[in-house]
């Protein structure tokens, strides 16, 4: 049986999860994959990467077996992921047929992504490697304000809506600007077509306890240390990679190499990864909560552990339209 797709390529009959970091949003996409016979789609910019396996939280090999799972760790850590690479490679997914005869579930924490399902993403020009290369070595010799200064210059409309610190975007508008000689803002503002199609879509994001997502949370990064989070840091490390790059950013990175550097002691970087994971999760409550309207079916608590752990103990949990 081939997937259903809309006439307009829209993919019918999804399944979407959302939530924040700890919430147990990929132990109840598994339970529900089960059900429903269906494949995990991953839908968390971090998840992508590869040698982070632990300190993002993905699956481990037992959840990856029970049901298939697509689009974790494919992308290595050198590389800028953004939202519209990832939506491109969830249109193969689709075009390769892995999804047919699966309900897809999408499922993660990365609200722009979920957007991106369900509005589109405005159509991006490719960007040759050369002009990108260029423009990553003028960001390290010349550092973002310099760049955000030749941008006002060059795209005052898009360098208006970017503070002179956020180096990737500014890097990413100039990139545009000289592959195709239109600003970013221009091609933004071209109306994408949703993958995903809304109507027959079951929409659910989980919204925890405040007290009860912060045990989860120190708790899941104290099993991470057990299971290796500090030899992947160490891994990442070694690659000698741009501190500027998304997954040199992930909760626990900087933390962990400072304390394996001598800058700070472990106990302090244990707690200031923690610290950082519950802001993180505040914020993306926060996104989901503002931006997901009333056709978002609000879910409090998912039991289990808090990330690919035991989705078995969700199995009684009631979802409408499942």
């Amino acid at each position: 049986m081939k997937r259903s797709v809309g006439e307009a390529g829209r993919l019918k009959d999804a399944i979407l999860i959302a939530g924040p970091t700890a919430s147990g949003k990929s132990a109840l996409a598994l339970t529900i994959a089960g059900r429903v016979g269906g494949a995990i789609v991953n839908t968390d910019s971090m998840q992508g990467y590869s040698v982070l396996n632990v300190l993002t939280a993905r699956p481990a090999e037992a959840e990856l077996a029970r049901v298939p799972h697509h689009l974790y760790g494919h992308v290595h850590p050198s590389t800028p992921y953004s939202t519209g690479a990832w939506l491109r490679d969830v249109m193969r997914l689709i075009d390769s047929g892995m999804l047919d005869g699966r309900r897809p579930v999408f499922v993660g924490g990365t609200g722009l992504y979920f957007r991106a399902l369900l509005q589109g993403l405005s159509e991006m020009p490719e960007v040759p490697q050369n002009v990108r290369d260029r423009w990553r070595y003028e960001l390290m010799e010349q550092g973002p304000q310099r760049l955000h200064k030749i941008l006002i210059r060059e795209d005052p409309v898009t360098a208006s809506g970017l503070r002179p610190s956020d180096s990737q975007r500014i890097v990413r508008a100039l990139e545009v600007l000289e592959s195709s000689g239109k600003s970013l803002r221009e091609w933004q503002a071209i109306e994408g077509q949703p993958l995903v199609d809304k109507s027959s879509a079951r929409l659910f994001v989980i919204e925890p306890e405040r007290g009860d997502l912060i045990a989860r949370i120190e708790a899941r990064f104290d099993k991470m240390l057990v299971r290796g989070a500090r030899e992947e840091v160490a891994d990442l490390m070694q690659l000698g990679l741009d501190p500027a790059l998304p997954a040199m950013k992930a909760i626990g990175v900087r933390e962990l190499s400072a304390a394996a550097a001598g800058e700070i002691s472990e106990p302090e970087a244990i707690l200031r990864a923690k610290i950082a994971t519950r802001q993180y999760a505040k914020r993306q409550s926060t996104w989901f909560r503002n931006q997901f309207g009333q056709e978002w079916h609000r879910i409090q608590s998912v039991s289990g552990d808090s990330e690919g752990g035991d989705p078995d103990n969700s199995q009684g949990l009631w979802l409408p339209g499942l």
